[in-house]
């Protein structure tokens, strides 16, 4: 199996990229010579740990039977302050609102995609570290 996206440059620092018939615009700050057409790649890893993660953990607990009327993924990157700035880690929080969700499920469905589903984190986790939290709203 092979995943192919296609980026075009627009002009300064954008690109427009194609990835799976949607359009995503890619540029940088204007004090970095950009325009601010679009969201920076680096975030970007972010949305795709969210995303990989997030479909995961929401079909699991579906599975489970677990009912919940929210879930929320937010994802925070350390990066270095030298060049080439990288992701030295990521701590990935989950938010599950619902009436009597039992953390250890919720537990089990983040390892289950952690360990074995998600193929971003996967990925990520042979370059730096992953760390994540769990909380539970009513």
């Amino acid at each position: 199996m092979k995943e192919t996206i296609k980026a075009t440059w627009l002009n300064d620092l954008s690109f427009e990229a194609e990835v799976d018939g949607h359009k995503i615009y890619l540029d940088t700050a204007t004090e970095h010579g950009g325009k601010n057409l679009g969201p920076r790649p680096k975030p970007l890893m972010m949305v795709a740990l969210a995303g990989c993660t997030g479909m995961d953990v929401a079909a699991i607990l579906k599975k489970m039977r677990i009912e919940i009327e929210s879930l929320s993924i937010e994802v925070e990157g350390d990066i270095t302050e030298d060049h080439p700035k990288r992701f030295e880690g990521m701590k990935v929080v989950y938010k599950v609102k619902g009436k009597d969700v039992p953390l250890a499920s919720v537990e089990k469905a983040v390892n289950m995609s952690k360990e074995k589903y998600c193929g971003v984190s996967a990925n990520y986790k042979e370059a730096f570290t992953i760390d994540h939290e769990i909380i539970i709203e009513e």
